[in-house]
């Protein structure tokens, strides 16, 4: 379908290091065939070791790549993109960003070239195929829409949506990740409070998510429709549901998605 065969990951740090590591584990791309640059070159060591190019130099890299991923912060965006733009050719080369609040117009004007770019929201779970991963393509042809999407559905799931949802992806997918971490971790501390070993309470508590999980995607079922099925009159489920609630469990939960998502639309403009 393609003979975009070479990849280069710009800025490769833990993001861009797990999209290596997954497309070489789903058997797309070879190791070798994708690059991995960033200032310091001490901390690629382990995906030079494991058969990755690396390199400090993004001009060459870009040039040798058939597929340039930026993963830079946006703060980096402008030297990043200044660098590299004498050697971008747009004919050969697809631009594809994981760079959080940078649209794909941002990019085409920063590198004043009329070539096509796929904005990518991947999370970490793409270390072990399993991200949930947002593409953003309005302007890029059905073909190159297709190759990414197919690249990145051998690591998990991608889902092609419209650019202005973007920064809601990053919240609810992204950054997603931690929140849904953090609430296993805080059940995890209830079941050491109720008397279980931190280790055991742990894996009880991540596979009860993981399983919790599966039966939505498994069964294409509602939350609801789940929650219904372990809920009792009277029962120990139903009355702590309704505490969570009482502390605004679900509000908390969306005010801090939602926030996510505003701040995500303006890294651009913003300093880590």
């Amino acid at each position: 379908m393609s003979n975009k065969n070479s990849i280069a990951i710009l800025g490769a740090g833990n993001m861009g290091g797990y999209i290596a590591l997954g497309l070489s584990r789903s058997g797309m791309y070879q190791a070798s065939s994708i690059t991995l640059t960033r200032r310091n070159l001490s901390a690629l060591e382990e995906y030079k070791a494991k058969g990755f190019q690396v390199s400090t130099d993004n001009l060459k890299a870009a040039q040798e790549a058939d597929i340039v991923i930026l993963g830079i912060l946006p703060q980096q965006l402008d030297d990043v993109l200044a660098e590299i733009s004498p050697v971008i050719d747009e004919k050969k080369h697809l631009i594809v960003s994981i760079i959080s609040g940078v649209s794909s117009a941002d990019i085409k004007k920063k590198l004043n070239k009329d070539i096509e770019v796929i904005r990518v929201m991947p999370n970490t779970a793409i270390a072990i195929n399993q991200s949930m991963t947002c593409i953003a393509a309005d302007q890029a042809s059905k073909e190159n829409v297709e190759l990414v999407k197919n690249i990145f559905s051998t690591v998990g799931v991608a889902l092609v949506i419209k650019e202005d949802l973007m920064p809601a992806a990053t919240a609810l997918c992204s950054s997603g990740i931690a929140f849904f971490l953090r609430t296993i971790r805080a059940a995890t501390e209830a079941g050491v409070q109720m008397g279980f070993h931190a280790h055991e309470a742990l894996e009880m508590a991540s596979q009860t998510v993981k399983g919790a999980a599966d039966l939505l995607i498994q069964l294409e079922s509602h939350p609801e429709v789940q929650i219904d099925k372990v809920t009792s009159p009277k029962g120990c489920t139903i009355a702590g549901l309704n505490e969570m609630e009482h502390n605004g469990y679900s509000s908390a939960l969306i005010k801090g998605i939602t926030l996510a998502g505003q701040k995500a639309g303006n890294l651009l403009n913003q300093d880590k």
